[in-house]
């Protein structure tokens, strides 16, 4: 398993030392800066190939106020800012966006959440070929029901993959939301063939691992179970993080050797 944390190429220069981890994962509306001019992002370009670490993933897609659901869909919006993430992936070799988004993606209220989750597959449907031919796969992040009231857990975000059906879509696991949620680890091994990313940060505080001593063990060997063997990305909420990141990879690859990788 590959392991890596969300940050980006500035936080990254700022810390004392050089992580032990095998890459980053950036923030879409942050770093690829979608509706930025092209020179404005030839900077950010410039910083991730010079900090010595692959950025394989971005999360974030979209800003809250580009809504994806609801009444106000701004479609020609959506789409020409979904074509240049992906134009602007291929430039710099990621392969992987997170369409989590809570804000973007939460049905108004006096919506039905049923028409909801049909635009959410929709927009799925309209992404995934823009996607793939940048050579990308955009992963669907079911959110908690405390941050999101659309695709919630990993069986409805298997759904929404599903009801899309094109290759460029595919499915994260986020142990974090799973736990807050409380979903069993069972169903990883469920949806284990749409996989291709996963998060993880503890239950309590959305602390890195090793703070409170939570135990993933469950949730991965359920991954094992499922296939699952490429990225796992840290995305907790760091209080100290050039104290704490160093001991939370120690963490996590301990209770990976635990689980079986």
């Amino acid at each position: 398993m590959k392991i890596g944390f969300c940050t980006d190429p500035a936080t990254l220069a700022s810390l004392p030392s050089r992580p032990d981890c095998d890459f980053i994962e950036g923030h879409v509306v942050n770093f690829l800066t979608p509706e930025a001019p092209d020179a404005d992002f030839a900077p950010r370009a410039a910083a991730l190939k010079a900090c010595g670490y692959p950025m394989p993933a971005a999360n974030v897609l979209l800003p809250a106020a580009l809504k994806c659901s609801g009444p106000d869909i701004d479609y020609a919006r959506l789409d020409r800012y979904a074509q240049t993430v992906f134009r602007r992936c291929r430039e710099i070799g990621m392969t992987l966006i997170v369409f989590g988004s809570a804000g973007a993606r939460m049905v108004p209220e006096g919506f039905p959440l049923t028409k909801g989750f049909e635009q959410y597959v929709d927009l799925l449907k309209q992404f995934g070929p823009l996607a793939e031919e940048q050579g990308v796969t955009l992963v669907v992040e079911p959110l908690n029901r405390g941050e999101c009231n659309l695709v919630n857990t990993i069986l409805e975000g298997a759904e929404a993959v599903r009801r899309a059906n094109t290759a460029g879509v595919k499915l994260l696991v986020d142990i974090f939301h799973m736990l807050r949620n409380g979903e069993s680890p069972d169903d990883i091994v469920k949806v284990g063939p749409l996989i291709r990313h996963a998060h993880i940060a503890e239950n309590k505080d959305r602390a890195a691992p090793g703070v409170n001593g939570e135990d993933f063990r469950p949730y991965l060997r359920a991954l094992r179970r499922a296939g699952y063997n490429d990225r796992l990305a840290l995305e907790p909420i760091w209080t100290d993080l050039p104290r704490q990141l160093g001991p939370a990879l120690i963490e996590l690859r301990r209770q990976l050797t635990d689980a079986g990788y």
